[in-house]
């Protein structure tokens, strides 16, 4: 299969592009630098003269604080980037993988969230998103929606890396434990994705690793974890709210996905949160 990856300098588009091609895949990994996803004609062009089977879209304006003053930078990337992937694809016949986020709902649900509830975006990141949502159900024939949250990689900075390098300086770390979400590690999302992308199963999924827990709780687990390993962690934890932080962008409360689409659809699900945590620090 050809495979054309978007945002693939990302830590997510590494990661795919990496196993895609540890799979046999011909895979095309499209960086910023290569592929400017804003301009129709680059995105036309360049799908155009690489007819890829399949399209997996990485690439994103994820700065959620940034986007609450750069709207149109959010949408420029985030809707317009992602109607010109929808469209150039859909003139080649390529199945298109779109990655959102969790975002697209308000984060006040008791329960997890379901593929088919309604969304309510909170932030400009989450709205931007979903409106590129919106754009590939209403111009693509063959799309994948894969919501995912709280994503950590090899590649690129995230949570992970940063409780880890702040629990080897800091004597006390805040933590907020009034959040809660399912921390997804990016080799096991590219893993769905490999899945997922060789059926017709075509819709919306929610895929994160399994389990769910507070950022204290993720950060708990975090130096438990690297501590086993000989990772030394000299931070004392303290469990405090989201008042105590405030951001710019809205943070959801509940960032929790209930995995109906996968398990509707006879897909393997991703393992529990912690085993996926385990194999990263085990990687770095």
């Amino acid at each position: 299969m050809r495979v054309l990856v978007t945002g693939a300098s990302g830590q997510l588009g590494m990661d795919v592009v990496s196993l895609f091609e540890q799979r046999g895949y011909q895979v095309l990994g499209c960086s910023r630098s290569e592929l400017d996803i804003t301009s129709i004609e680059q995105c036309q062009k360049m799908l155009g003269d690489y007819k890829p089977e399949s399209v997996i879209h990485c690439a994103a304006y994820t700065a959620v604080d940034a986007a609450e003053t750069d709207i149109d930078g959010a949408y420029k990337v985030n809707a317009v980037g992602t109607r010109n992937i929808a469209v150039a694809a859909e003139k080649v016949g390529a199945k298109l993988v779109y990655i959102s986020t969790d975002y697209v709902f308000n984060g006040r649900s008791a329960v997890p969230y379901q593929e088919y509830d309604n969304t309510d975006p909170q932030s400009v990141y989450g709205k931007s998103k979903r409106a590129g949502e919106v754009l590939v159900q209403s111009l693509s024939s063959r799309y994948f929606i894969v919501r995912t949250s709280w994503v950590y990689g090899l590649h690129g900075n995230n949570f992970v890396k940063t409780m880890l390098r702040l629990g080897q300086e800091k004597p006390s770390l805040q933590v907020v434990n009034d959040q809660k979400g399912s921390p997804t590690y990016t080799v096991d999302l590219a893993h769905f994705l490999d899945e997922l992308v060789q059926t017709e199963k075509y819709g919306i999924y929610h895929a994160s690793n399994s389990g769910d827990c507070t950022w204290f709780e993720f950060t708990q687990a975090i130096f438990e974890e690297a501590s086993k390993i000989g990772i030394l962690i000299k931070s004392e934890l303290e469990p405090c709210t989201t008042a105590q932080f405030p951001r710019p962008a809205p943070r959801p409360e509940n960032s929790v996905m209930e995995h109906l689409s996968i398990r509707t659809n006879g897909l393997t699900d991703l393992r529990p949160w912690r085993e996926g945590l385990i194999d990263f620090l085990k990687q770095i």
